[in-house]
């Protein structure tokens, strides 16, 4: 699915949400995206060391996500400068599963705090029903406090943990949180 450029004002900054482009150089934006802020923290699913896609790989991805009836990629500008992304894709192939969506969002930690997740999310939110989901899920890392907030903030509930699911090079482990957001 794509979503039409809209622009937005948070405080004195403005922010301009979009899909991507299929461009080698927006991809190229994408892959580099995701090496940085894997690094910045250990609340995404992955060490920045262990991202491998390639620019040729991340356009098809781009490709599918714009041509496709229930899934939507959202790329987020701040005064012109990439600031993250959010996405959602049906859960599962079957009918049972049809109304469920999954729930991603990354943020480069320079442009996290002042609002720019909420909207992110709540624009998505419209889409997600828009494409006919009854329900939002995503899955937070424990200790992401800040995320934690936000998301019970915009009605999720916590709805079971995972523990230990993450395993840190030190040896230290974190809890996945699910959420739900029915409609």
């Amino acid at each position: 699915m794509i979503f039409d450029e809209e622009k937005f004002t948070l405080g004195e900054r403005n922010i301009v949400l979009r899909s991507s482009k299929e461009e080698e150089t927006e991809a190229q934006m994408l892959v580099d995206y995701l090496k940085t802020v894997c690094g910045e923290t250990n609340f995404l699913l992955v060490n920045s060391d262990e991202v491998k896609y390639t620019a040729e790989g991340e356009m098809g991805f781009i490709k599918d996500m714009n041509e496709s009836d229930g899934k939507m990629l959202v790329l987020a500008f701040v005064d012109g400068e990439y600031a993250g992304n959010c996405s959602f894709t049906r859960i599962g192939t079957s009918r049972r599963s049809a109304h469920r969506a999954d729930i991603g969002i990354a943020l480069f930690q320079k442009y996290t705090g002042f609002g720019l997740g909420r909207l992110m999310l709540e624009q998505l939110f419209k889409k997600i029903k828009e494409a006919g989901y009854e329900q939002a899920e995503l899955t937070v890392v424990s200790g992401n406090e800040r995320a934690y907030h936000l998301y019970e903030s915009l009605g999720f509930k916590e709805c079971g943990r995972m523990p230990k699911a993450n395993k840190y090079d030190d040896g230290s482990y974190s809890d996945d949180i699910h959420m739900v957001l029915q409609f």
